[in-house]
């Protein structure tokens, strides 16, 4: 094996190929890691033939990038494969080198110890001194690449990497894992601070959606729905329909018969969510009573469409900020759990009633006006609640899922889950088929040309398909509204 002479021929690729880009994964890397892998190759106290065969792995690991970063690996066992037998290796020893390299792609899979040593010291900078160095410099790559945004993103990654990272040679463990401690304490402490100043400003964010909706939401009632009459569903509905009836304040039913499923909600939902719906009905209330009611209209179907949507648009940016003014759903949730009706046939049921008695006591015409009503808000609901944060399901079949799977987490920032699949079964062609991973990943709809875009590029013959998902289990404010 003539490793002298590779060594000189990969090091000037490096050098002069890697783009200016990746300021981590460049020539300086790779020596280092070449230096490391030596140093812990001693150590190990591997034979001569097997340390060749470890230096020509970590020179070669990452190779690959001189043809693309994704899937690296890969592209450098191609190259491995395509020059080292010009380099006097055979069959089996590039077999063995491939391996080396394949087990350094995150998440790291060592199978024996030369893979050991290399994963070791591809990531032997976690546990070290000049970790921060070396980790700005991967940012900075990651960042010109395209794969984060902000820093508060890396510190995020970082840490989480490095609570799962663990070092699998014994003498790297003994050297690095007290240091590696040590940096993740510091980056916790870091992201302490993002964490905070991030929950300040998100705080204020739901402050003032929370006061504009319910300055909207009480101008809708002021304005439009109470002057003429008209009813919405839910608990406003009913407290429409008991200030109609018995002309009590509105401000003050609409706060009294929320108080109780305020109450249910702290026990069904959360503290945090009871108390900033109380603090919502309760300034709901003073708005209701404090603000001037002007008379816009009297034309029904424009007090339906767009006194509706004025509500919608109100009780959608209290629902953007964790809260509530409507406590039906928190009854809808308490019923649920005692009865085998959903949420929504409960919802539905209450509805039918409150306007069932809107069309006995004020007339057939008012009441199907009022359905209108509830129908504009709900889908103003809707839009503002989700808007471009709906979210749709997006299930890839596709070749070359791999590239697919690192634009997915890296470019677009994306989580993704992997079913193993079977791909083929085609007309005439029944008994020919191969092994898949099938790609499923949940997306906002405005992203969905752009994930379209990224997977043509890719494979333009995978084979996708969206579904759009309606409701979420597991809490009602991140599910969607019923109003």
């Amino acid at each position: 094996m003539q490793y002298h002479q590779l060594y000189s021929v990969v090091i000037s690729i490096l050098e002069k190929e890697i783009a200016p880009k990746f300021t981590y994964h460049n020539a300086d890397h790779t020596q280092i890691v070449l230096d490391n892998a030596i140093a812990i190759g001693e150590k190990e106290n591997i034979s001569e033939g097997e340390m060749i065969l470890l230096k020509t792995a970590a020179l070669l690991h990452d190779v690959g990038f001189v043809e693309n970063h994704l899937n690296h690996e890969m592209l450098s066992c191609k190259f491995a494969k395509k020059h080292l037998p010009e380099f006097g290796y055979s069959s089996k020893e590039i077999s063995q080198i491939c391996e080396m390299i394949m087990a350094t792609k995150l998440p790291q899979t060592p199978k024996n110890h030369l893979s050991n040593i290399l994963c070791d010291a591809d990531l032997y900078y976690l546990g070290g001194d000049q970790y921060q160095f070396y980790a700005d410099q991967l940012y900075h790559e990651f960042k010109s690449s395209g794969i984060l945004k902000t820093k508060e993103e890396w510190h995020q990654r970082q840490l989480d990497y490095l609570k799962e990272h663990r070092y699998f040679t014994k003498w790297v463990q003994e050297q690095r894992n007290e240091k590696k401690i040590e940096n993740k304490l510091t980056l916790e402490k870091h992201g302490a601070r993002f964490s905070k100043k991030g929950r300040g400003l998100e705080n204020f964010q739901d402050l003032i959606s929370a006061i504009g909706g319910i300055i909207i939401a009480a101008f809708a009632l002021n304005s439009f729905l109470v002057p003429n009459h008209f009813f919405d569903g839910g608990i406003t509905g009913i407290s429409l329909l008991v200030h109609e009836v018995y002309h009590f304040n509105l401000a003050a039913v609409i706060v009294i018969f929320n108080i109780p499923l305020v109450i249910l909600s702290y026990f069904t939902v959360g503290r945090n969510f009871a108390l900033k719906t109380f603090l919502s009905v309760v300034f709901l209330g003073i708005c209701l009573w404090q603000l001037p009611a002007v008379d816009i209209t009297n034309d029904k179907t424009i007090v339906a469409i767009f006194g509706g949507a004025f509500l919608g648009i109100g009780v959608g940016l209290v629902m953007r900020a964790g809260a509530a003014l409507d406590g039906i759903e928190v009854l809808a949730l308490y019923t649920l759990k005692r009865t085998s009706f959903t949420i929504t046939e409960i919802i539905l049921g209450i509805n039918i009633i409150i306007f069932g008695i809107a069309a006995i006591k004020f007339g057939i015409e008012t009441s199907l006006y009022s359905v209108l009503t509830y129908f504009v808000a709900t889908r103003c609901i809707d839009y503002v609640v989700e808007g471009i944060q709906a979210y749709t399901g997006v299930t890839i079949i596709s070749t070359k899922s791999e590239e697919i799977k690192f634009e997915l987490v890296n470019r677009l920032g994306r989580g993704i889950t992997i079913y193993k699949g079977e791909r083929g079964f085609l007309p005439g062609k029944y008994d020919v088929s191969a092994d898949c991973d099938i790609i499923y990943t949940v997306i906002t709809r405005l992203e969905m040309r752009k994930v379209k875009n990224l997977v043509h590029i890719i494979d333009p013959n995978a084979f996708i398909y969206a579904n759009t998902i309606r409701e979420a289990a597991g809490g009602i404010i991140k599910s969607r509204v019923k109003h």
